[in-house]
């Protein structure tokens, strides 16, 4: 059996810990931008105007949920 260096077991100690931290953490960046470009076009679609307002009000409601909660996802990740 192969020796491990310490960086090496370090590593794959917080791996077992917290498997598939690194593809969680692309996941919550991926909603999160997501989220804020949604955001982002229905606020825009608020202030012109444009379409019925409570379609619009619900939409840019929904985005800011999405940005909210994988925020809140990935700060509580973190704290692991």
């Amino acid at each position: 059996m192969a020796k491990l260096n310490p960086q090496q077991y370090d590593r794959l100690r917080r791996e077992a810990k917290s498997p598939y931290r690194g593809l969680r953490i692309f996941i919550y960046f991926a909603f999160a931008g997501s989220g804020f470009i949604g955001a982002v076009v229905f606020f825009a679609r608020l202030i012109a105007g444009n379409g019925e307002l409570e379609a619009n009000l619900g939409s840019f409601a929904l985005q800011i949920g999405v940005l909210a909660l994988t925020i809140w996802l990935y700060r509580l990740d973190r704290k692991n």
